[in-house]
């Protein structure tokens, strides 16, 4: 495969590797094996701000219009509601999409020009405050997908993929990438009961009944925050999918949508469900303000030395504003600290300091290189690629975004990520750093 764009530094081929994973893989790959047993207080979504659209080449207006194009699909990710791009002042937003960029880059795959792009979460949230949308944070419910459908008088499970990649049934493998696909258009956590379940006649059933009894009980040990009980059936040319919702509160009447084909069919339904979560969770246009704030945890915070040093260095940062109140719970301390730039930027400066290690689990996301470094020109592979069945082999092509579940915490952990317009950020405090090597 050919590539064309921009020239990428160390950090930027570790953000392009985020570029390639995302939910529809994780879940695919077997999410809910990665999801431990119990429930779920949330889990966090990295990659909200990445998109990858078409072009038509590399001149000035082809790359323009792509980045208008990725910044619509983001706002309306991010919004949580396509309603955003029927408001006023939309059009000059996304005329100023080149400004909100972080890093991008334009690559050739099958003869087609695909532009990937990095926005700054700050700027995007912060250009939705200023047309009055509402923003809709990192931290989102998982939604476990309990879906029975009915095609020339047979009824099946829609299931996650096998650990082992396996796809299984064709028509059931078709279903998953469309409800995937939508799910990631949208940044809503998806998750499928494991392939284990697809011969149960009895859950099938109660399925199709949308008895939520027998569903609940054979739900309790895969995470999730709500469950979603779909039937799917095909009237003439016609699609339907009706459910009902479990949990979180949601509304649990029986809501539906009709479509011509399974694709737009599962884009409605998501769409109904991220504009229904949104609706309860997204923050709204007065409350972003000026200084954003993210919330860091912190592991082995084990006596008043170690507070009061991990408050002078996140001080000692040149993004950090403030560091706020903090709430402290056994060795866990968990503060709010404000910040100017991009979150990017603070977690670099953060990187720096040997006192945090990134906890086990959590994405150590890079920076990547300034604007002024990525002008599009055609470029070789660049060298050093990983050979097949290296790094490069964990993500496949075309993965967007991944998600992972929110560290356990208590009701108050839960309420304040659901409120936070950004991921939750997870540290081991180190006081004194390991030295590695050395001889005798």
């Amino acid at each position: 495969m050919g590539t064309a764009g921009c020239y990428m530094t160390g950090t930027e081929k570790n953000d392009v590797r985020t570029f390639r994973a995302m939910t529809l893989w994780l879940v695919m790959a077997g999410a809910l094996s990665m999801l431990l047993a119990g429930t779920a207080s949330a889990v966090t979504v990295s990659g909200l701000y990445n998109i990858e659209v078409a072009v038509d080449g590399t001149g000035t207006n082809d790359l323009q219009a792509g980045y208008a194009e990725g910044l619509r699909r983001v706002m309306v990710r991010v919004s949580g509601t396509r309603d955003v791009l029927q408001l006023e002042g939309i059009d000059d937003v996304l005329k100023d999409a080149e400004s909100l960029l972080l890093s991008y880059q334009v690559r050739r795959e099958s003869g087609e020009s695909r532009l990937q792009m990095s926005f700054g979460a700050v700027g995007v949230n912060r250009a939705l405050a200023s047309i009055n949308a509402p923003v809709w944070g990192a931290n989102r419910p998982l939604t476990l997908v309990w879906a029975a459908i009915e095609d020339r008088g047979e009824r099946k499970l829609l299931t996650a993929a096998a650990d082992d990649g396996e796809q299984g049934d064709s028509a059931v493998a078709d279903w998953r990438r469309a409800f995937l696909a939508a799910a990631e258009e949208r940044g809503l956590p998806l998750a499928f009961p494991p392939q284990s379940v697809q011969g149960d006649r009895a859950l099938l059933s109660d399925l199709w009944g949308q008895f939520v009894g027998r569903i609940k009980e054979a739900s309790s040990d895969l995470s999730h925050d709500a469950l979603a009980l779909m039937r799917i059936s095909r009237s003439g040319g016609q699609w339907r999918a009706g459910w009902v919702f479990d949990g979180m509160s949601m509304d649990a009447s029986e809501q539906s949508v009709t479509a011509a084909d399974p694709e737009e069919l599962a884009r409605r339904a998501v769409g109904r469900w991220a504009d229904a979560y949104a609706s309860r969770y997204a923050v709204a246009a007065g409350e972003v303000g000026e200084a954003p704030r993210v919330d860091i945890v912190l592991e082995g915070v084990n006596s008043l030395a170690d507070y009061g040093n991990v408050g002078k260095a996140l001080n000692s940062f040149t993004p950090v504003v403030s560091v706020g109140a903090s709430r402290v719970r056994n060795e866990r301390m968990t503060v709010q600290v404000t910040f100017t730039g991009e979150l990017d930027q603070l977690k670099e400066y953060i990187a720096l300091d040997p006192r945090f290690v990134v906890m086990d689990g959590q994405p150590e996301e890079t920076v990547p290189a300034p604007r002024s470094a990525t002008a599009v020109a055609p470029v070789a592979e660049p060298n050093g690629a990983e050979e097949p069945g290296e790094a490069g082999d964990q993500y496949p092509e075309g993965a967007m975004f991944v998600y992972q579940p929110l560290d356990d915490g208590d009701e108050q952990d839960a309420e304040q990520a659901f409120e936070s317009l950004y991921q939750v950020l997870y540290y081991r405090w180190q006081p004194a750093p390991v030295v590695r090597g050395g001889g005798s």
